[in-house]
């Protein structure tokens, strides 16, 4: 369906009645865009600013606080699931531009229903923004698939990851990651929530027991390396989970605290390897997921809260310096412990550059608002993370 033409005319009314984005915070103009004179370095060579610095430039508080959410698309409409872009999402968002869209079981129905929707919601990003959002699912293979375990859908199911790990060949991994990209791709989605990056090193773990390659840290690497190349290949970005390493909890974090007991130098020498070669391979997120490991921060806060984990470690020791996405935030280990505002601001101060599905949407977007606004998170480092989705989202353009 085509809705090109009335997305924007719900758009201007929107703007018109006062519910379209207002600056309510802009960045410090820089000197030489004030005076018209552009700005030089140190040895007086001309510095221009990047696109992602124009556009953010231009982005008001609210819009660059919206770019930090990752959610269903009823979390803006606040109703039932939906399976199609109507009038009230489109004004939803035109208040509050969401930097991406996640699909889940109550959002899918059909092929032809699932492309159409993506292609919508595209369409609406770029009346909206001028930029794509991200379009993402849930699509490891085997027992997470929203899309292959749909009899609807007429995809291979790859199947568990590890059965996958247990032919200890790379290029298994890689045809899935293929095999999965292609038909994501097909149906318009740009990011998959896969591979699974976690070490199996725990038998009592129920969790990841199917979802990871393998038990042993070497074969997890080479074929979370080989997926996420495979994913790539097709068009997919791929996000590494759950940093930094889910295989040796017993808990299930959907539930409450999950804790690893394992020390700083055991996960170097396990956990931390698959990532380690999923981002040399390329991924451009890693998902960080609501672990507690209370011998490396010394207390019960998860992971995705951490700024040792996040900032010292994932970007310090691991050096990433793309897009950090906490996994989501209605999770009993966060839920049930923080309020919405609470979390987002403490994933945002940790390190994390977007927020998955928090238990209330509106919560979470005005506490980053008013923290920003407070100064518990400054404009600048809000924008280190607008500017890291934007270099992404151009990209794509």
């Amino acid at each position: 369906m085509k809705i090109r033409g009335w997305i924007l005319a719900v758009i201007v009314l929107a703007a018109g009645a006062g519910a379209a984005v207002t600056c309510m915070g802009r960045n410090k103009e820089r000197a030489g865009a004030v005076s018209g004179i552009p700005e030089t370095d140190i040895a007086g060579k001309v510095s221009l600013p990047s696109e992602q610095e124009v556009i953010i430039e231009k982005m008001s508080l609210r819009e660059k606080a919206a770019q930090l959410f990752i959610v269903t698309p009823e979390a803006l409409t606040g109703g039932a699931a939906l399976t199609s872009v109507d009038s009230a999402l489109v004004s939803a968002y035109s208040d509050c531009p969401a930097g991406g869209f996640i699909l889940m079981q109550g959002n899918i129905e059909t092929p032809e229903q699932v492309k159409g929707f993506n292609e919508d919601l595209l369409e609406m990003s770029r009346e909206r923004t001028g930029l794509i959002p991200f379009l993402s699912v849930d699509e490891e293979g085997g027992t997470v698939a929203r899309i292959a375990s749909d009899p609807d859908f007429p995809v291979e199911d790859v199947g568990d990851m590890c059965e996958i790990g247990k032919t200890e060949d790379p290029s298994k991994a890689y045809q899935a990651g293929a095999c999965i990209g292609g038909y994501l791709r097909e149906y318009g989605f740009n990011v998959d929530f896969a591979p699974d990056a976690d070490v199996w090193s725990n038998e009592a773990n129920t969790v990841v027991r199917y979802r990871a390659f393998s038990s042993d840290p070497s074969i997890a690497a080479e074929m979370t390396a080989a997926e996420t190349e495979g994913l790539m290949g097709e068009g997919i970005w791929p996000v590494l989970k759950h940093f930094p390493g889910h295989g040796n909890t017993t808990e299930d974090s959907h539930d409450g605290f999950a804790y690893s007991e394992k020390t700083l130098e055991e996960l170097r020498q396990c956990e931390f390897l698959p990532f380690e070669a999923g981002i040399r391979a390329g991924s451009p997120f890693v998902m960080v997921g609501h672990i507690s490991l209370p011998e490396v921060t010394g207390d019960d806060l998860p992971a995705s809260l951490s700024k040792t984990i996040i900032t010292e470690l994932l970007r310090g020791e691991l050096e990433f310096d793309g897009v950090v996405v906490t996994d989501a935030m209605n999770m009993g280990a966060v839920a049930e412990h923080y309020s919405s505002a609470e979390a987002a601001v403490m994933a945002v101060q940790a390190g994390a550059d977007m927020i998955l599905m928090p238990a209330d949407f509106e919560a979470a977007y005005n506490g980053i608002l008013q923290a920003v606004q407070e100064g518990q998170i400054t404009e600048e480092r809000l924008d280190r993370s607008v500017e890291r989705i934007l270099d992404l989202k151009l990209k794509e353009e």
